[in-house]
């Protein structure tokens, strides 16, 4: 079982990364460079998304769930977050970006977590936010 106080630290640590990537997804993509380190920050912000996700159902005694899809199905069903396909295609995004290195994938990931991830990944600390 996860304490209020594990929640709130992981919940304070989410929201350094989550201002880390909007930091970089504010500055113009001029370089390549830029991409990368979006690409990199969004991985980060992820892995810290569901382990997030994870204790927060755990504090509530909803389940215990040990994989990231096993954990956005949970969250969908609690109601800590909307859009489960969103959240699957940040699962694929994050697997590519971790396994492999295509120039094409990466702009098109980059396009994908500028206009919708980082959408996700904000909600998910007003949710928790709220409910903590």
């Amino acid at each position: 079982m996860y304490s209020r106080k594990k929640v709130e630290e992981k919940l304070s640590n989410y929201k350094k990364a989550l201002d880390r990537l909007k930091e970089i997804l504010r500055v113009s993509p001029d370089h390549s460079y830029i991409y990368d380190a979006a690409i990199q920050r969004f991985e980060f912000t992820y892995e810290l998304a569901w382990k997030l996700m994870k204790t927060f159902l755990g504090y509530k005694g909803l389940t215990e769930v040990r994989t990231p899809r096993d954990t956005f199905k949970e969250a969908f069903q609690a109601g800590i977050i909307d859009n489960g396909e969103g959240w699957i295609q940040m699962l694929t995004d994050r697997n590519i970006t971790s396994h492999t290195y295509n120039e094409e994938d990466a702009l098109e990931i980059y396009t994908r977590i500028k206009e919708k991830h980082y959408g996700f990944l904000e909600e998910l600390f007003k949710t928790i936010s709220k409910e903590i």
